[in-house]
């Protein structure tokens, strides 16, 4: 069950993580152009052939089991919204893994708890007593999320009916260590022991548990794993499972699936994995090893008493480097020598820069270890928080609310003066006081009136955090301004407490008599809003930089930028200096943020000719896109076949992805499979073979040596084009620096980038010009997944749907799944190539059926 959920702020609190840069931008009072009569799985931005609610939000999948002929698909579901809450088992059923029927829910939450993520089993042997050896029960194992206090245990339910009906069981919870980060059981049948497995996620110590069973009631503790590989966020949703090596059922490895939020491979929600041994009690992941980063000219050690020819503003870094830990600071490691730079001076309070000198770049790559906070560098920020000149409507200081009408008991009866209890850490608003709805929690809902104004000057800014749940959602929290009473403007929250500045373009409302209204209508998740400093102005207020990086400056512009893992570990990152080779630059340190986690440590950059890696790019990853999350595996698939499907959504923007009624798809199933790669043992996957019959009888391009140089065309003709495609296709890289298809490309130069690079031998997915993506400043951007050619080739499968595109690379060894939501009208396939030549040696493009007509 993912953690940005329940009890979302005292997860946030434990992880110290409350002041992720919040962005956010003027809302669209319509979140795409559907019209209100348009018919069910015909919406703009439907997946077609991925499985979707007909309505409402779901996340994780859940009970992964085949019985009877069917494939159960239970989910996280909420069966009262389109965002995060009131968390049930929907339900769904399939015969092939591809065609998909919804079907009533399964397992409800009550006025005592929520039912969170887990597995189902079939009981073939009556183990429970719950059914018969004729009609053996199916078993749904889950997380209890308990409404009072938050605690989380894991609990059991049955069906006696193919899974269409279920009773709890009368003795749950069955496992309660008192925990309120204990979840997403995962169950199997344990042959040789003949008792049931469970896998298990202590999530906030980033730790699984085994436990065994004879009967699914009583269990015993058998081992527990890790903390090992990523560890940037709570660990989720574990599975565990046999595979054969290569085939080989005398060579069998284990798997041990580790879902993780934040801190995936590509940023936010990512699902990690280890190979290793099981005895039936304890998981052993296979050894690799130390790590040696590559060699290399350092550049700045901070080993010196002060900071050299490096400029300091601010407070934050101190007179010079730290040797460590600073006052208030726990302890500091990963870092080499004796100094770092570390801008805890102060707390986290305190803000401040550390700027190298100019330089000319002259090395493919700058190494360097990163610590502190994760709050990233967002484009188009300024260092600068003071206001713009204006007329100011509302300050919320002075202890009142002066003539602004509140209605509800989210406000309260005056202005908060920062965070309320229970809070997440409130940053960015100016002054003593703010408004905030978090009073008593996000149950509370109300509405905050100001006294009719006439618009004067061309801009309305103001500072916002909080819940993203637009002005026309079932539930919002909004700012609006209405005119003649009907919402002309509005913007929301973007899930997260930091304030910043919003603005609307006003112009043409010049000398309208107007009101401004803060709505808060939800109770659910993020159901809250914090708003300060309403002014009228003639300038629009930039957005401010609330970041803890490390940043290249090209030309008075940031061009690559790292964050730390909201860690005191510092930890390698590496900046790719190729394309600025013979330019001047500089290295700049930042440190805007004053809430949680509100500080940046560096050391060591090094001049290189290959880029370092991480423990999170040296981790092994399910899946190196942004939208695969949640991945676990179903049990008693015929014919012992392993498959895997995961939520395909991130934690970092689920909420705010512009889908309606429905919110969120799972990903294509996977077949799942070890093998030997470059000498190691990767999992691999490819989608479930019957995805091939939604093909169309032939296919609607086929192409061979095709010959691009530095260009890119249509790929054949417009029978490629299509939005939801299965492709097919190698290349051979020639000379070209980097190759390969651009999809749904069209309306405004849109385009998606499936591509491979040379240099790096990186499979990747640009998804910066896909349509829309300005709901969250995290969505777009580059995803990169390893691999490298066989034979001097490079194959790609790719699947091409309404929202989203799915790239396995080789034999399935590097995969990137991501969302995208172009414009319908961007329909075009290209074949590119950059910097040299490359060879399509051969493609077929089909068109796919929908699942849903």
């Amino acid at each position: 069950m993912s953690s940005a959920r329940v009890s979302r702020h005292a997860r946030i609190r434990m992880m110290a993580a409350v002041a992720t840069v919040c962005a956010l931008s003027a809302a669209p009072l319509v979140p795409q152009a559907v019209a209100a009569d348009t018919p069910p799985y015909s919406e703009t931005y439907r997946p077609q052939f991925h499985f979707t609610p007909e309505k409402n939000w779901m996340n994780d999948p859940n009970g992964l089991v085949y019985y009877k002929g069917e494939y159960h698909l239970f989910y996280q579901y909420n069966p009262n919204g389109n965002s995060w809450g009131d968390m049930s088992w929907g339900h769904a059923v399939s015969t092939d893994l591809v065609h998909w029927t919804e079907l009533p829910l399964a397992l409800s939450h009550d006025d005592e708890e929520m039912v969170f993520s887990g597995s189902a089993v079939v009981d073939w042997n009556n183990t429970t007593g719950f059914g018969t050896k004729n009609n053996p029960p199916m078993v749904a194992i889950y997380t209890s999320a308990y409404k009072n206090g938050g605690k989380q245990a894991q609990s059991i339910a049955y069906s006696t009916d193919r899974g269409r009906t279920w009773t709890r069981y009368q003795g749950n919870p069955v496992i309660d260590i008192g925990s309120n980060n204990f979840r997403d059981p995962k169950v199997q049948w344990y042959e040789p022991t003949k008792s049931w497995l469970m896998t298990v996620s202590l999530s906030a110590e980033h730790k699984v548990q085994f436990y065994s069973s004879k009967n699914l009631k009583d269990w015993k503790l058998q081992s527990e794993f890790g903390p090992q590989g990523a560890t940037g966020g709570v660990w989720e949703c574990p599975d565990l499972f046999p595979l054969a090596v290569d085939g080989d059922k005398k060579n069998i490895k284990w798997v041990l699936v580790v879902n993780i939020n934040p801190g995936g491979i590509a940023g936010g929600s990512g699902s990690q994995y280890f190979i290793g041994d099981f005895d039936g009690k304890k998981f052993t992941a296979d050894d690799k090893g130390s790590y040696t980063p590559p060699t290399g000219t350092v550049v700045q050690d901070f080993e010196g008493t002060g900071f050299g020819e490096w400029t300091t503003t601010g407070t934050a870094f101190g007179q010079g480097p730290a040797t460590g830990a600073v006052d208030w600071q726990g302890a500091v490691t990963g870092f080499d020598g004796q100094g770092l730079a570390n801008s805890f001076h102060g707390g986290d309070g305190a803000t401040g820069t550390l700027t190298s000198p100019e330089f000319t770049v002259d090395s493919p790559y700058l190494n360097f270890k990163v610590g502190g906070g994760r709050h990233p560098h967002e484009a188009g920020t300024v260092m600068d928080r003071t206001p713009p000149e204006g007329t100011v409507l509302a300050d919320f200081e002075g202890g009142t609310y002066g003539d602004w009408t509140a209605t509800g008991d989210a406000f309260g009866t005056a202005p908060a003066n920062g965070t309320l209890p229970d809070q997440g850490q409130v940053s960015g608003f100016l002054g003593d006081g703010l408004a905030n709805t978090f009073l008593n929690g996000d149950s509370t809902t109300g509405t905050l009136t100001s006294p009719e104004f006439t618009i004067d000057k061309k801009h309305i800014n103001f500072l916002i955090g909080g819940g993203n749940h637009p002005a026309d959602s079932d539930n919002p929290t909004a700012v609006e301004l209405l005119v003649d009473g009907q919402v002309v403007r509005s913007s929301t929250g973007k899930d997260g407490e930091a304030l910043n500045w919003d603005s609307w373009d006003v112009g043409d409302l010049a000398g309208k008599k107007a009101h401004i209204k803060i709505v808060d209508n939800n109770s659910g998740g993020w159901g809250h809003l914090n708003v300060d400093h309403i002014m009228l102005s003639d300038s629009k207020a930039p957005r401010v930089s609330q970041e803890t990086s490390v940043n290249l400056i090209v030309d008075g512009q940031v061009v690559r930028s790292a964050t730390g893992a909201d860690s005191e570990s510092l930890d390698w990152a590496s900046f790719d200096m190729r394309p600025y080779v013979g330019k001047k630059a500089q290295i700049q340190i930042r440190d805007m943020n004053t809430a949680g986690w509100g500080h940046v440590m560096a050391d060591r950059f090094t001049a290189a000719g290959k880029p370092a890696k991480s423990v999170v790019q040296r981790a092994d990853w399910t899946d190196y896109g942004k939208d695969y999350y949640a991945a676990v595996s179903w049990e008693n698939a015929p014919g012992g076949k392993r498959y895997m499907i995961g939520w395909m959504n991130n934690w970092d923007y689920g909420q705010s992805i512009p889908t309606s009624p429905w919110r969120s798809a799972q990903s294509i199933p996977r077949e799942m499979a070890l093998r030997t790669i470059n000498g190691r043992i990767r999992l691999t996957s490819k989608p479930v073979g019957s995805l091939e019959s939604l093909r169309h009888n032939r296919p609607a391009a086929t192409a061979s040596d095709v010959t691009v140089k530095s260009t890119s065309k249509p790929l054949i003709g417009p029978t490629a084009n299509g939005k939801a495609l299965d492709i097919e296709a190698t290349f051979s890289p020639k000379d070209a620096d980097r190759f390969g298809l651009k999809v749904r490309t069209g309306a405004g130069g849109e385009e998606t980038v499936i591509g491979y690079d040379t240099t790096t031998q990186e499979l990747y997915v640009d998804r910066t010009r896909s349509g829309a993506g300005d709901f969250n400043s995290t969505f777009p951007g580059v995803q990169t997944a390893p691999l490298k050619p066989k034979n001097g080739k490079v194959k790609l499968r790719i699947l091409v749907d309404w929202s989203s595109v799915e790239v396995f690379g080789g034999n399935g060894e590097a995969v990137i799944t991501d969302q995208i939501f172009p414009d319908p009208s961007s329909t075009g396939v290209e074949v590119f190539a950059e910097g040299g030549t490359a060879t399509l040696n051969h493609i077929q493009a089909w068109h796919l059926q929908s699942i849903w007509r």
